[in-house]
């Protein structure tokens, strides 16, 4: 499993706010490591997207400005400064603009950023966002790359071309990988390492090859890669048999998966996920307590579960309201710019969390069972991200709230005590209830119909979970279903995929509340 994705990497995170992981926390993130290659302070940025691309149309209504400006100004995703990032720039003195011109790209969700440095220092950036807050830096003042911000980077500018690329990578013995990009007579040599670059490694450097500029990049992912070990599994089939042969469940192997991935040992992956686990339950809390932000479409709803239900309009002592409240407040806090987890991205980030707190509630569930529920939940989103990944704009929805619901209901097996058979089961069965799931936000905010979505994935996560622990057969393998989301996607119009083009975006109703929202910001 070469270059295998991570869970904390790559399926439960980024920690963010905003909307959208693929615009907001994937943008942050790329445009963090961008002040890094400009090495020096900023003065002015220029980004623009390609007519064609699909963020053109809905780049600042799905927070793609918030993470930009957020990663260029060096605040973090838990300052609040980050909900005003216009006037930061603003007391810094530095300028913002976005442009959409016409440009070749590999990818739907392209940006290109020029930096201006306040020395005079001009750099030119390209990169793409994959889904779910990863991206990939794609190319470097013409100099092709491939950066995704899980390693330290040491990147060297100008070095002689008679100088052989082995001969350089004899004096870095800690290094991962080492790889040369020209451009004209130029040479970029980038060299990735799982450790802070030393100052006797620079030093050593500067005295022995001659180079026209060095620049070191420091990772944003929560784990460093380059540090993971070989897993006694690796297809979908080896892992069953191996939980079968050792008497694991699909938690277990979740933990497992994520240690040998990190290199970290079993309590400190534990508490990663703990600590991730108490955002989400914060976010559950927030959203209850009430939420406001201008620039959305709904009001805070998930109180209303409740009222409903004292007041006996609703079936009493469902486990189905506490999951549609807990799902709500998580998506009200999202679309209130609060600290939430893209869980696997921001668009779905209701469902694992919603269902998980209600089913744990309702048996009773230990902290300690939960954490593992969510490791459970993280191998299913390890799987996906290996087939057709988290971006919407790619796959439309069934990305999004299908893979979500695959994950919880894993993640509910777990809690049921299920084992890991039944756990990928469930899975599979979840998933195949959403193949072919458009995406398609109101007004480009990712509140409606995404909402009603995530509900319906947590409530289908239930149910899967209790077929599977019934004894029902999935029929198809999850290998298999994960393969056909990739095919299916294929025959989908992009005008379903996230573009606002097509769906319930277009309708007449949706129209006229684009235009409102449109005149609303325009007037402030």
């Amino acid at each position: 499993m070469k270059n295998r994705p991570g869970i904390f990497n790559d399926v439960i995170g980024p920690i963010m706010r905003g909307p959208s992981s693929s615009h907001t926390a994937a943008s942050w993130r790329a445009a963090k490591i961008c002040i890094d290659i400009l090495n020096e302070p900023l003065k002015k940025a220029i980004i623009d997207f390609d007519k064609d691309g699909a963020w053109a149309p809905n780049y600042r209504e799905q927070g793609t400005t918030i993470g930009i400006e957020g990663g260029l100004l060096g605040l973090e995703m838990s300052d609040d400064q980050i909900k005003n990032t216009e006037q930061v720039a603003k007391e810094k003195g530095i300028s913002i603009f976005y442009e959409i011109n016409s440009y070749q790209t590999n990818h739907v969700n392209t940006f290109r950023l020029v930096l201006e440095g306040t020395h005079g220092k001009k750099t030119q950036v390209t990169a793409i966002s994959i889904g779910g807050g990863s991206f990939e830096i794609q190319e470097i003042d013409g100099f092709k790359v491939s950066i995704n911000g899980g390693y330290y980077e040491l990147l060297l500018i100008g070095i002689p071309k008679d100088i052989l690329l082995q001969d350089i990578a004899l004096l870095f013995s800690e290094k991962k990988s080492i790889s040369e990009s020209f451009n004209d007579k130029k040479r970029l040599i980038n060299i990735k390492f799982s450790k802070e670059i030393s100052k006797y490694v620079i030093d050593k450097l500067k005295h022995t090859i001659s180079f026209d500029e060095l620049i070191i990049i420091k990772p944003v992912l929560p784990i460093v890669s380059g540090n993971e070990s070989d897993l006694p599994f690796t297809s979908i089939q080896s892992l069953i048999e191996f939980a079968e042969k050792e008497n694991l469940d699909l938690g277990a192997i979740g933990l497992l998966y994520e240690k040998n991935q990190s290199g970290l040992n079993d309590d400190e992956v534990i508490n990663k996920m703990k600590n991730i686990v108490e955002i989400i339950e914060g976010s559950i809390k927030t959203g209850l307590e009430g939420t406001n932000y201008k620039d959305r479409i709904l009001p805070q709803q998930s109180h209303l579960i409740d009222k409903a239900q004292k007041k006996k309009k609703i079936l009493e002592n469902s486990i189905v309201n506490k999951i549609i409240a807990n799902v709500s407040a998580i998506m009200e806090s999202k679309s209130a710019m609060e600290v939430v987890v893209a869980n696997p991205t921001a668009g779905s980030c209701g469902v694992v969390g919603g269902v998980l707190r209600a089913v744990a509630d309702d048996i009773n569930a230990s902290n300690n069972e939960l954490i593992q529920a969510y490791f459970a939940t993280g191998i299913i989103g390890v799987y996906f991200a290996m087939g057709p990944g988290f971006s919407a704009e790619e796959h439309g929805c069934q990305v999004e709230c299908g893979a979500s619901a695959g994950m919880a209901a894993a993640g509910i097996v777990q809690l049921f005590g299920g084992s890991a058979k039944q756990g990928i089961d469930a899975a599979s069965m979840a998933i195949q209830n959403m193949i072919g799931l458009i995406c398609d936000p109101i007004a480009d905010r990712v509140e409606a119909p995404c909402l009603g979505k995530n509900v319906s994935a947590a409530v289908n996560a239930l149910s899967s979970a209790t077929m599977a622990c019934a004894g029902y057969n999935a029929l198809i393998p999850l290998n298999e279903v994960i393969e056909t989301v990739s095919s299916v996607s294929k025959q989908m119009p992009t005008s379903v995929k996230c573009t606002g083009k097509g769906g319930l975006a277009i309708t007449k109703t949706a129209c006229a509340i684009k235009e409102k929202l449109s005149l609303k910001t325009s007037m402030e």
